[in-house]
């Protein structure tokens, strides 16, 4: 029995995203997972998919429908000619705090960073990625005041050690977590913060946003 060609066109543009599945796929697009089952009986795509998909990814339409040319409309050719296959995250306004005090509250999109799909595949969810500008000192020396991390917002299970972007009140705050028995514990790499701890009680006004799983940092 021959493959259905949504079949093919969902594939290759899940390849090329890094979109790890069909409910994934569908929060892309702002549809419901049965708008995907839908087409999937129609045998069609909606050309309105396809144009999302190019304006936020810069998939080559021509390359979904036929399986031919550039993947990418903006691809940087790899060594021995083969395309290389990149996805945006969304940089947006809102900035972690790596200390103490507010932070803002706009979430637009201020900019866009691109890694490899491939990478982003085996470090958590694309699609749940953002990236954020930190100020404060308190985990330095590891992540100074300016720098852009990266955060898996799918990635909220806490392990021990690891660095989250977490929400407590109306701050947000970049910092170690350590759980112990009916408490968490915010840990600063720089000696000069005292970790932060909170109990039961204060758990409630506690969210963990995702995973830092990246850092960069720019030289002015």
């Amino acid at each position: 029995m021959a493959e259905n060609k949504v079949d093919i066109l969902l594939r290759r543009l899940m390849d090329a995203t890094g979109i790890s599945s069909q409910s994934e796929l569908a929060k892309e697009l702002g549809i419901n997972r049965s708008g995907i089952t839908h087409a999937r009986n129609k045998n069609s795509i909606p050309d309105k998919w396809i144009v999302k998909l190019f304006r936020r990814f810069k998939v080559n339409p021509e390359w979904v429908d036929t399986g031919k040319g550039p993947v990418f409309y903006n691809a940087e050719p790899r060594e021995g000619g083969l395309d290389q296959e990149f996805r945006q995250i969304p940089k947006v306004a809102a900035r972690l705090s790596a200390g103490t005090g507010s932070f803002e509250t706009e979430h637009e999109v201020s900019d866009y960073l691109s890694f490899p799909t491939a990478w982003l595949a085996r470090k958590g969810a694309a699609s749940s990625m953002v990236a954020m500008e930190v100020f404060g000192q308190s985990m330095e020396p590891l992540i100074r005041e300016g720098d852009t991390v990266l955060i898996d917002q799918s990635q909220t299970r806490i392990m021990a050690g690891a660095i989250y972007a977490v929400g407590v009140d109306d701050t947000i705050l970049v910092k170690r977590l350590e759980k112990h028995p009916d408490a968490l514990v915010l840990c600063s790499d720089n000696k000069d913060f005292q970790p932060i701890h909170l109990d039961a009680h204060s758990l409630d006004k506690v969210r963990v946003l995702g995973r830092v799983i990246w850092s960069c940092r720019e030289y002015r």
